[in-house]
């Protein structure tokens, strides 16, 4: 869990990308091995920029998914404040062992995909790049559209979906449901794009129109 990530070091960042990238980290000249499953969590203030360190372009990439958090909703933050009244748990028991983890992984990778719908999911990556896409928006807006990664972390993410939701194959729903934080800090807007007030999500939203027609 690496809380307020932009406020670390480049060299603590350039570490975590090791690790991230190779599943090894290399401090003081010592290599450490890092155990499977290695998952990491790491959370950024976007409002305060103070002495942070923006996160480049290559460790974003690492990430699978971008997730913004917003207020709660009312219900959620009076359960929030009634917390207070009570007394905190000392420990936060074990939902499942890393076996079951694993089990659980293997399941949701399993799940079926058709190859058409790859095809179009590569495809609408694709159109993100502006020296590739015919969108207008892409074009105009988007200085870095997003990577081989994110067709991969697409299918990956979609397939997730499908398994948590209980159905036998990966359909074009399933992609729209995680596609925006798949894709959001993989695609780099441009001043243009900053000036006219065109973010990365409002791009993702526009390279989703399409999706259906790709499929």
């Amino acid at each position: 869990l690496a809380d307020e990530i932009n406020r670390t070091s480049p060299r603590t960042q350039a570490a975590l990308l090791q690790a991230m990238q190779e599943r090894q980290v290399t401090v003081a000249g010592k290599t450490h091995t890092i155990n499977r499953p290695f998952i990491v969590f790491a959370t950024q203030n976007p409002i305060d920029s103070e002495g942070t360190y923006s996160l480049p372009e290559a460790q974003l990439d690492r990430f699978l998914f971008n997730i913004e958090i917003t207020y709660p909703q009312f219900d959620e933050e009076v359960q929030i404040a009634q917390l207070e009244l009570s007394a905190h748990p000392q420990e936060a028991p074990a939902i499942f062992d890393l076996e079951m983890l694993e089990t659980l992984h293997t399941a949701a990778m399993s799940v079926p995909i058709a190859p058409s719908l790859v095809k179009a999911i590569v495809t609408m990556v694709r159109q993100s790049r502006p020296q590739e896409s015919n969108l207008p928006e892409v074009q105009r807006f988007v200085e870095w559209g997003a990577g081989v990664r994110a067709s991969q972390y697409l299918v990956r993410a979609a397939r997730a979906h499908a398994f948590l939701k209980g159905d036998a194959a990966v359909r074009l729903e399933h992609v729209v449901a995680v596609a925006a934080a798949v894709l959001r800090h993989r695609i780099i807007p441009n001043f243009v794009a900053e000036a006219e007030g065109w973010t990365a999500k409002r791009i993702v939203e526009r390279l989703l129109v399409h999706l259906p027609t790709l499929a």
